[in-house]
């Protein structure tokens, strides 16, 4: 086994009541002003005024950008940049789902290193860490809060740029159920299969190690056994607490084995056609899975029985049949559309998504390469 590094913030706060716990942590480290990056949604429901009440309580000042776009731009990152420094902020509070969290990564990164959000596109591009980031979590799904990976649209290009870089993991994580329990069922949903497919896509990995495989394998279990009740009463707060450890989980998996050809796909519709990042993942992973199973049929098995499937009579190959099988139940029971033209893809648009898809840096360990006509056949049949 090649040597490997395994990165996760260095402080992570978990289950109900964390959020406070978390205030008197930001108190202690000595911030004195707080950009927090959120989006328009939560800032209708006032989440971002409780927390900035909670730092005023610490005598801790701060300032909200709510700016941030379901897929954070280039330009949404400047303007969180622009009011950074504006107010001399010397800390970021991330709060909400994947977006927000990303979009702060985006502007801690240019705070500390200058230049333009594109220049670190790519695998550690970065000089110095960036500003000290603390991701509070609100939804259950992407782990944005806990890894290494900065997801930004670059508007110009309709293209979403993959920085995966370690001077991008916030400081401290903080999954706090109590703050998920208002996540409507679709969000829910979404974000549960975003979490299934970084665990199977870790398992199945290149860079798969016994660490991540343990991560996946358990998330995988906790999203099996606790999704569908997430999404149908979402004041379940055992449910809740239980993706937010399965997502955390699975972003262990994945920030260090990395991911496949589902996320290097789907971040090509995203940036596309703006749609949304979990249920483009859950559309594309039975089809992405059944290319790989030729290769990855042992460890498909494997994903089959932690989704519950009982595999003792099957071999590896009826066994990857029996998990393509199960992923697609589960996104059809909490309500996933079931193909790509559904969300508005075009067929002609094939050719230029799977061009791109190529170029993602999560192919790189897919556990089985694809020719550009492979990416563009398995995008076809996710119609």
């Amino acid at each position: 086994m090649a040597s490997t590094t395994f990165f996760i913030p260095a402080v992570n706060m978990m289950g109900a009541g964390s959020l406070n716990e978390a205030m008197q942590a930001i108190h202690n480290l000595g911030f004195r002003k707080v950009l927090i990056v959120t989006d328009a949604g939560l800032a209708s429901v006032g989440v971002p005024d409780q927390v900035a009440r909670l730092l005023a309580e610490k005598d801790i000042g701060s300032v909200i950008f709510d700016g941030t776009k379901p897929n954070p731009t280039v330009a949404n990152v400047e303007a969180g940049l622009a009011m950074l420094h504006a107010n001399q902020c010397d800390c970021v509070i991330s709060l909400g789902g994947g977006s927000p969290h990303d979009c702060a990564k985006g502007i801690a990164l240019c705070a500390s290193n200058g230049g333009h959000i594109s220049d670190y596109e790519g695998l550690d591009r970065s000089a110095k860490p960036q500003l000290p980031l603390i991701s509070i979590n609100t939804t259950a799904g992407t782990a944005s809060e806990m890894t290494r990976f900065c997801i930004i649209t670059d508007e110009k290009r309709h293209v979403k740029m993959a920085i995966v870089d370690r001077n991008v993991t916030p400081i401290l994580s903080v999954n706090d159920p109590e703050l998920m329990v208002g996540m409507p069922k679709g969000l829910t949903a979404a974000t549960g299969m975003d979490a299934l497919t970084h665990a199977v896509e870790a398992y199945v990995s290149t860079a798969a190690t016994p660490i991540t495989d343990a991560c996946a394998i358990k998330a995988i279990e906790l999203i099996s056994a606790n999704l569908r009740n997430a999404v149908t009463d979402g004041k379940n707060l055992e449910a809740r607490e239980s993706m937010a450890y399965a997502q955390f989980l699975a972003g262990m998996a994945f920030n260090n084995a990395s991911l496949g050809y589902v996320h290097a796909m789907a971040h090509q519709l995203g940036g596309f056609y703006d749609l949304p990042h979990g249920v483009c993942n859950a559309v594309l992973l039975p089809h992405v899975e059944e290319f790989n199973a030729s290769v990855s049929a042992a460890r498909l098995r494997d994903v089959a029985q932690a989704l519950g499937v009982d595999v003792r009579q099957l071999d590896a190959g009826a066994g990857a049949v029996a998990a393509i099988a199960a992923i697609r139940q589960l996104s059809k029971d909490v309500g996933i559309p079931a193909g790509l033209s559904e969300l508005g893809a075009k067929h002609s648009d094939i050719p230029v998504l799977a061009e791109n898809a190529l170029k993602d840096v999560c192919g790189l360990t897919n556990p089985r390469p694809a020719s550009q006509a492979e990416i563009e056949s398995i995008f076809a049949a996710a119609f």
